[in-house]
């Protein structure tokens, strides 16, 4: 996402840019009484001088741009999954996928895991690992330690809570 919010970032940029020199270029041109470049400033003054504000085009058109900001804000508001995590060392941090892998490599490591996936997700400043495992609830314990282990290696702050999800396994009994 955050590919995504650099390009809206860059484009909206460069249209308020150009906007902006378009408007101070016809603001300079109109102030020496010389022609406009682009803009019909006829035109325009007809046609704002004789929009009502109870005409449906406008409070369409008002409304659309309404909704599209509020839109835009909110998807800016949301709290998306980290893509990178930090640790104990400073200006250090981890990719969240790979973390995410050598946390379920680790469960999975553990005998009588059939299958383990992990998933980290943030509130705040703390990043909690969740982790499922296949498996019979007694080795609960076991994977605990495991991915603990897996996330002091890597220099992990030990206070992050870790939940860790037992299932058994339906298929083989």
């Amino acid at each position: 996402m955050r590919l995504a919010n650099r390009l809206a970032s860059l484009l909206l940029a460069v249209v308020l840019l150009a906007g902006g020199l378009l408007i101070v270029v016809e603001t300079g041109l109109a102030a020496f009484g010389l022609p406009a470049l682009l803009i019909d400033r006829d035109g325009w003054y007809a046609a704002l001088s004789t929009t009502r504000l109870d005409d449906p085009v406008t409070r369409t058109v008002a409304g659309t741009v309404t909704l599209l900001g509020v839109l835009i804000l909110l998807a800016e508001l949301r709290r998306w999954t980290p893509e990178r995590l930090g640790v104990q060392l400073a200006n250090c941090h981890l990719h969240r996928r790979s973390m995410e892998r050598r946390l379920a490599g680790a469960a999975g490591a553990v005998a009588g895991v059939a299958s383990a996936t992990a998933r980290i997700r943030r509130r705040g400043r703390v990043w909690r690992p969740r982790i499922r495992v296949v498996a019979d609830p007694s080795v609960r314990p076991a994977v605990e330690r495991a991915v603990r282990r897996e996330l002091d290696r890597l220099a992990v702050p030990p206070a992050q809570p870790l939940g860790v999800r037992v299932v058994r396994n339906r298929r083989a009994r």
